[in-house]
């Protein structure tokens, strides 16, 4: 069984009362297996964090269907929700309460007990670079990526089957990214499936095994980070995940706002 399957997929926004229909996604087949690393790569306005919010069951799809562990996404939204975290560059906090605090709350919520779930809070934030003097301090008195970081560790406390990381280390200064890249592997050596987005080709070529790069809401190539290269160049030396990306889409990298 298929950790994620998606075939068909299909979601469109209206612009406005009067506005024309936007296609976010236009047909997005993919599968992901157990235990694998599967990266979208695409620009911001490509569709990548609709995807996600449709696999965590916060949209509803227009066509297609989608399965976690063999569960549809809609008609079994609740088991869904069982299985899955997901990690956003949106993610909400007690503001006025501290990492540790926000931590422990999330911890309760899976049932972990208190002195076990501040040991793992405590391990993981040190993995992350966490400045210790600030584990205490409220969350509006953060950074937007030491906030970003404390959104990793809670979805790290309680690890489950399927990761669901949209652009994890947006915000992320190159150590702190580094970091979070190494938990993510952590993470997934102790069986966690991942499913992320980035718009970070070197994250992409180093993390994932599998990736698919999507443009204006379709997947324009999927393969293994050696097979994309190859395509590009005869052996897959020399050539980067950007020159794949201009070769499949005919664009330059860019970095627009949008869906």
């Amino acid at each position: 069984m298929e950790a994620l399957s998606v075939k068909g997929l299909v979601k469109k926004f209206r612009k406005g009362l009067r506005g024309g229909v936007v296609y976010a996604l236009r047909g997005i087949d993919l599968e992901v297996e157990p235990g694998e690393i599967y990266g979208v790569l695409g620009p911001n306005g490509s569709g990548k964090s609709t995807l996600v919010r449709i696999i965590a069951t916060l949209l509803l799809p227009d066509a297609g269907e989608v399965r976690v562990f063999g569960h549809d996404v809609v008609q079994e939204a609740k088991a869904v929700r069982e299985l899955v975290h997901r990690v956003s560059t949106e993610a909400a906090f007690f503001k006025k309460l501290s990492p540790l605090e926000n931590l422990l709350y999330g911890a309760r919520l899976y049932g972990i007990p208190g002195r076990v779930a501040a040991r793992r809070a405590r391990e993981i934030l040190s993995q992350l670079g966490f400045p210790r003097d600030r584990i205490g301090r409220p969350m509006e008195q953060l950074s937007r990526g030491q906030q970003q970081k404390v959104a990793i560790a809670r979805a790290f406390l309680h690890p489950p089957r399927l990761l669901l990381l949209d652009e994890p280390t947006t915000g992320l200064d190159p150590r702190s990214k580094r970091e979070v890249q190494d938990l993510i592997l952590e993470i997934r050596s102790r069986g966690t499936t991942v499913f992320l987005t980035t718009h970070d080709m070197d994250e992409a070529d180093r993390l994932c095994d599998r990736l698919a790069i999507l443009d204006e809401g379709r997947i324009v190539a999927e393969g293994t980070p050696r097979e994309l290269k190859a395509s590009v160049s005869r052996d897959g030396e020399g050539a980067t995940m950007e020159d794949v990306f201009l070769a499949v889409t005919g664009k330059e990298w860019e970095g627009d706002e949008g869906i």
